[in-house]
């Protein structure tokens, strides 16, 4: 089934919403974005994936004051999968309260979920040099 407008506002809504969610202190509601199950794979960043809504809000929780104090997603491009899925790649801009930031890639997958699309598995990637060949 291919993606709707609908779905891909749905989608790219539900993305922003993650930094929001998390600037705010929401970490209980988490769910509105992840699924119960979701691995959050932050190797690139030095850690392992995180797997499971619990352990992600226990990791930002051990993180503190290394939390950024803002998100910004941009960039978001989203595509149909077989099955009725999606994936979306995005660009994702951290300011930490010294007024440093850097820039991540996030590359999910969504299902389709009866609460609404959720992003059931993400890989953030560093980004740490320019015109970084694939």
């Amino acid at each position: 089934m291919p993606l709707t407008q609908e779905d891909r506002t749905a989608i790219a809504e539900l993305i922003a919403s993650h930094g929001h969610l998390v600037d705010e202190g929401e970490l209980g509601r988490m769910g509105e974005v992840f699924t119960d199950d979701v691995t959050y794979d932050v190797t690139d960043l030095g850690s392992g994936p995180i797997v499971g809504l619990d352990a992600l809000r226990e990791a930002a929780l051990a993180l503190g004051d290394g939390n950024p104090v803002a998100h910004h997603v941009t960039n978001v491009i989203i595509a149909g999968t077989p099955g009725g899925g999606a994936r979306a790649t995005s660009k994702g801009l951290g300011v930490r309260a010294d007024g440093t930031c850097a820039s991540v890639t996030y590359r999910d997958v969504l299902a389709r979920t009866p609460q609404g699309w959720r992003i059931t598995h993400r890989v953030v990637h560093a980004r740490r040099t320019p015109l970084a060949a694939s």
